[in-house]
């Protein structure tokens, strides 16, 4: 497996050497023909995915110690400045914005300004929170009583600030969105709803929609893994137990279900068989939120979490990726939503991101970004 990985990594290292040269200042998200074509400074500069470009290669940067990894990183980070600016535009997804960028940068190399911009990322979190209904709202304009499971990944940004800062705020609204998120979002039997709806006065809940998945109910696979990462994740910074333990379900769930598609997730558990919508990007998420989980068990428990995500990113390397350097993108086969015919079987930047963190976790070289 050492070999396979050493392989492995050598062919992402060549990859992203030559994409930062194509890419140079821009942040890239999706490609057209095969190239990264729009900046998404100009296209949308507060869009959710603007931060794991940056994140990829700080994780190569510490993988590696190449300085043009550490100064195409910066070129994101430095654009975020802007978005603080016009603040309208950003919501929810701020950690994964800067946690990517701005705190990446402070752990790897102490950067002052780059500890200031995320303290600024986390602040605008918190100030989302809700407290009659307990949970950080998603999303702007008419959505003030909305909260989402992808915010469970968003809010190590605000652990981290309060560790930063010594302040416990930052920890308790993360926590009461997390116990939310528990408590309406987490199903029994391991899946999840993606949307949670609450009258913002009161706090009552009043839907649970199907969102980005195929309906009410069904089973979103990429939600799945923000849940299934973000718990374990809540496990870390926490320590309470009934975090991992909703890990631990929905990581049995997931590889379940991954495993009767040959370790490659669906874009739903719980669509139709036909048509087939693939997405790579929540094998990859998921796969990094089982290597998390191994972490935390027995030594007994560890070879289910950590086997399934080496069996998952292997099935992505195998079936899934473009290793040719003159063209960008390594993991295919992404999907947005299960009804974004556009959006479906692309590469996806996030994708890229989470199955570089899960072959370098597996080596030894990951940097623990979250």
């Amino acid at each position: 497996m050492r070999e396979r990985l050493e392989e492995i990594f050598g062919k992402i290292d060549t990859k992203l050497t030559a994409q930062c040269g194509r890419v140079g200042e821009k942040i890239p998200y999706t490609t057209r023909d095969g190239f990264y074509q729009t900046d998404m400074r100009q296209e949308n500069l507060s869009w959710w995915t603007n931060g794991f470009w940056a994140g990829m290669l700080w994780q190569m940067y510490h993988a590696t110690g190449k300085e043009l990894y550490r100064r195409t990183a910066e070129y994101s980070e430095e654009a975020f400045d802007k978005a603080l600016d016009r603040f309208e535009g950003l919501h929810h997804d701020v950690g994964f914005q800067f946690l990517h960028t701005a705190v990446a940068d402070y752990r790897l190399t102490g950067n002052e300004k780059s500890r200031v911009r995320g303290l600024h990322g986390a602040s605008l979190l918190a100030g989302r929170f809700n407290g009659a209904g307990n949970y950080i709202r998603a999303w702007n304009k008419d959505m003030p009583g909305w909260m989402i499971v992808d915010c469970l990944m968003n809010i190590p940004l605000l652990y981290w600030a309060g560790e930063e800062l010594k302040d416990p705020r930052f920890a308790w609204i993360a926590d009461s969105h997390a116990h939310t998120a528990l408590k309406v979002l987490a199903r029994e039997d391991g899946s999840c709803n993606h949307i949670a709806i609450f009258d913002p006065a009161t706090g009552e809940l009043l839907d649970l929609p199907g969102g980005q998945g195929y309906g009410p109910g069904s089973s979103w696979s990429r939600g799945q893994a923000w849940a299934l990462y973000g718990f374990a994740l809540a496990y870390r910074h926490t320590g309470k137990k009934e975090y991992l333990d909703a890990a631990k379900r929905t990581a049995h769930y997931f590889i379940a279900n991954a495993a009767s598609t040959g370790f490659v997730t669906l874009c739903d558990f719980r669509a139709p068989k036909e048509p087939v919508y693939w997405d790579t990007t929540a094998t990859a998420c998921g796969a990094c939120g089982l290597l998390e989980i191994s972490e935390h068990v027995p030594e007994l428990e560890k070879p289910l979490y950590h086997d399934g995500a080496v069996s998952m990113l292997m099935a992505l390397e195998e079936k899934h990726c473009c290793w040719d350097p003159d063209r960008d993108s390594m993991v295919q086969n992404g999907t947005e939503a299960y009804k974004s015919p556009e959006g479906t079987h692309i590469p996806i930047i996030y994708g890229d991101y989470f199955f570089v963190e899960g072959i370098l976790r597996l080596m030894g070289k990951g940097f623990m970004i979250w």
